[in-house]
């Protein structure tokens, strides 16, 4: 099982005369956080595209392009990008650039996204909601594998046999789907072959189960031998005892949670709520490494999932505690999860 991070880069505006500092210290913060999982041994980090004053990266391609000169072996992926407002092509053109910028590291996550400034941000209309992700999709998979592309559409002017440059060094670019809550998105993952990222942000993962296992039904029907990818994000964060983990996450991830809630008309997140979240069964993995590594162990028997990506918090986190629960994943938890799961793996063939 691969074993990565992500973030959305969550910051707090503070805008002040000649620019925005608290963007600028939280983009340098997200790169150390690249370098340090590179350097633990992690096998991916990916970055989310918001469009809102409280997330700082709009632009993953540039973060991650950012990361790719300061680390030598870790996949750089998106998390997700919210293609229905983009341009296939120009997403397609920064990955394939990032792709040679990193020898060969880039990966898309493609998503609807969970908010919806970037739609009328882009001139795009909601009732086109479903519709621009399909198109868009479409697109972006076709410019994946055809160099020279004709295309139709609905919702983009035509393409008549236009090449697409530069192309990566891959010889594709791996595409996942990122689903939240829609079993629909799900099915369409398997039905086209590509990966899927299920982001447990609420409920038991035992709760996901459906969505893997219509994943991999809807691949089989299309005609997909070969298993497809399966990664699982949760909020994350380890800390060398499990009290000081819950007391150095609890602060940010409430912060955060609470204000999406007041937004949506969720209740306000309790320490009570936080701590069941956080218990063996639960979504949060929040803890000590032996913790995350039954968690860990216990996710994959559920999954069957080829990756796990914790969610970082950085907003009232310190930034030291956020660097050392990064490289407690990589030096402890991840060697340990791997040689589980290996003894597990010869066990059973």
């Amino acid at each position: 099982m691969e074993l990565g991070i992500s973030s959305f880069g969550e910051v707090a505006p503070a805008h002040v005369a000649g620019g925005d500092t608290a963007a600028a210290q939280r983009t340098q913060e997200l790169v150390a956080l690249g370098r340090r999982a590179d350097e633990a041994g992690l096998d991916v980090v990916a970055i989310g595209e918001h469009h809102r004053a409280d997330y700082v990266v709009s632009s993953p391609e540039m973060v991650l392009a950012a990361m790719a000169s300061v680390t030598s072996r870790v996949r750089l992926s998106s998390a997700v990008t919210v293609l229905s407002s983009t341009d296939p092509v120009r997403t397609f053109q920064n990955f394939a650039t990032l792709d040679l910028i990193s020898n060969g590291r880039a990966e898309i996550i493609a998503g609807r996204g969970s908010f919806i400034e970037s739609f009328p941000l882009f001139g795009q209309d909601l009732k086109d909601y479903d519709a621009l992700f399909t198109e868009k999709l479409g697109l972006l998979l076709q410019l994946n594998e055809q160099e020279v592309v004709t295309w139709q559409g609905k919702l983009r002017p035509d393409i008549k046999g236009k090449g697409v440059y530069p192309r990566p060094l891959q010889s594709k670019l791996p595409i996942w789907i990122g689903v939240g809550g829609t079993p629909a998105s799900a099915a369409r993952a398997g039905s086209l072959g590509l990966g899927l990222t299920i982001a447990i942000l609420g409920g038991a993962p035992a709760q996901y189960v459906s969505f893997a296992e219509l994943h991999r039904r809807a691949a089989q029907q299309a005609g997909h031998t070969e298993a497809l990818p399966l990664c699982i994000n949760c909020h994350f964060h380890i800390a060398e005892d499990s009290r000081q983990a819950a007391d150095e996450f609890f602060p940010a991830y409430s912060l955060v949670m609470n204000r999406i809630g007041r937004e949506r008309g969720w209740p306000p997140m309790s320490r009570q709520q936080f701590d069941y979240l956080r218990g063996p069964q639960g979504p949060l993995f929040v803890g000590t490494p032996q913790e995350i590594i039954e968690k860990l162990v216990y996710l994959h028997g559920l999954f069957g999932n080829s990756r796990f990506i914790g969610q970082l918090m950085l907003e009232g986190m310190p930034h030291e505690a956020v660097l050392r629960s990064i490289e407690l994943f990589g030096q402890v938890v991840a060697p340990a999860v791997r040689e589980r799961l290996g003894v597990e793996a010869a066990a059973l063939g």
